[in-house]
């Protein structure tokens, strides 16, 4: 099909299917299929390829940013709206089991909500509580599912938080706003001591302050299961993105926490712990970090980068993934 647009300018997925179908009778099964076909044709055609080799970033992002006099755009810009045309919006049957009644108060916007299909259930027994979060689970370049992406816990949700850290095998906690008591941000972790969520203690190990970045490892384990263990949590809180600011202060300091973060869970877990990341809402900031870490890892693999894919990867999951063009 790819061909067929390139050559005639059109496409024909239908007939395309229903040819293949002609000659074995089990190609694309279902109705998802169908639609991402027509959602990968519409990828190629709108899109093409933005895989940019390493040796050309400088050059090609510079040309990317040069603003043509007659329109007042780049091709920065373009692509961006490019990126907002292809994202795919979330009706509400997509998100039933976060819009359920009993779980209204768990979210903290009602206009960013998770998809059903992201969702990262909730294992651990906590009396009466629901298995929902406001949490979706986020591919790597390598790893699926290795981030999960979640709000900043609300007071209520805080026991929450930490089930889905124990739950799925979570070594790292990315925070990328501040405690905020007036915004319902609250201190969710001991400053010493222990702190218990039902189940689960969270034990304060300690603290390190390095430029823009306060780390501190927790260990975690659940009090009715004894024999499970426990597992080591290194949290890294970012203090280098004022409330007031669309991007980090220093990128340098950004791009030393990721690299941080990338360390403690190939040293820890062997890479093989997932990392939660949270910002206010689980948006913007959240997407910011998952795509320049996607990026970063693509760059070391294949010595080449494409920041449109991996934000649209995320976008595929949760739309509000890096919302903001500058």
């Amino acid at each position: 099909m790819l061909d067929m647009a390139e050559r005639e300018g059109v496409v024909d997925i239908y007939n395309c299917v229903r040819e293949l179908r002609s000659r074995r009778v089990n190609m694309v099964q279902t109705e998802e299929q169908y639609v991402f076909i027509h959602d990968a044709i519409l990828e190629a055609c709108l899109c093409g390829d933005t895989s940019i080799p390493a040796s050309q970033v400088r050059s090609v992002y510079y040309e990317m940013n040069k603003l043509d006099p007659q329109t007042n755009s780049s091709q920065i810009k373009e692509e961006f709206r490019t990126l907002n045309m292809v994202t795919p919006t979330l009706r509400v049957e997509d998100c039933s089991i976060a819009l359920l009644p009993r779980n209204h108060e768990k979210n903290r916007c009602m206009d960013v909500l998770p998809p059903d299909r992201c969702l990262p259930f909730l294992i651990t027994i906590d009396g009466e509580s629901s298995n929902y979060i406001n949490a979706a689970l986020m591919d790597s370049y390598k790893q699926p599912s290795a981030f999960i992406v979640t709000q900043h816990p609300l007071p209520n949700t805080v026991k929450d938080f930490w089930r889905l850290v124990l739950d799925y095998h979570c070594t790292s906690i990315v925070m990328l706003n501040d405690v905020d008591p007036a915004q319902l941000c609250p201190q969710y972790w001991p400053e010493n001591g222990v702190h218990r969520h039902g189940p689960i203690q969270v034990e304060f190990v300690s603290a390190d302050l390095e430029e823009d970045i306060i780390s501190r490892i927790f260990r975690i384990y659940n009090a009715a299961r004894p024999q499970d263990g426990y597992r080591m949590v290194q949290q890294f809180q970012f203090l280098g993105w004022p409330m007031y600011r669309d991007t980090p202060v220093s990128k340098r300091s950004f791009l030393k926490q990721i690299r941080q973060v990338e360390k403690w869970q190939e040293e820890y877990n062997g890479g093989e712990g997932r990392t939660v990341v949270h910002c206010l809402n689980g948006g913007g900031r959240s997407g910011t970090f998952c795509a320049i870490s996607i990026v970063c890892e693509m760059l070391r693999h294949q010595r080449a980068v494409d920041v449109f894919h991996a934000v649209k990867t995320l976008r595929n999951n949760k739309p509000n993934m890096v919302d903001l063009l500058v």
